[in-house]
């Protein structure tokens, strides 16, 4: 849809973990630019519907397993690399600061891994209509 190599893309999700709690920000990733904004709410239901959407591929003769088992990796490589000295970003379920003042006490977000854990919770960034949107209707279930 972009025509941008897989690998160059890497969309950040927020929100929560299930259904309409994720908010996949495609707005904040450059490739996206092209994409014409009345396709995107296909793609934001279908990231929110993606374990759903494996199992349906493999006609109920399996789930998604190994897409579970691959963000974990990704999700353990960010950990164990920040607490080695490099400082590694990736989206994740956190606690968030009380002294944010922030609406909800978890939160998924961008975050810093670095030596002592977690280093950095970033905050959402800039989106547009659509996620301001989407972002308030994921808050409310949340």
């Amino acid at each position: 849809i972009t025509g941008a190599p897989l690998d160059s893309i890497d969309v950040p999700v927020v929100g929560g973990h299930a259904g309409t709690t994720i908010l996949p920000l495609f707005s904040q990733v450059p490739a996206m630019k092209g994409v014409p904004a009345d396709k995107i709410p296909a793609l934001d239901k279908h990231v929110q519907d993606a374990g759903t959407d494996v199992v349906n591929a493999k006609n109920g003769k399996g789930s998604a397993t190994l897409s579970m088992a691959y963000a974990g990796a990704k999700f353990a490589n960010a950990v164990l690399s920040g607490l080695a000295g490099t400082d590694t970003t990736e989206c994740a379920y956190v606690a968030v600061d009380p002294d944010s003042k922030a609406e909800l006490p978890y939160f998924a977000s961008k975050v810093t891994f670095g030596t002592t854990g977690v280093k950095t919770v970033h905050p959402v960034g800039p989106i547009n209509e659509y996620e301001q949107t989407r972002l308030k209707e994921a808050m409310t279930q949340l």
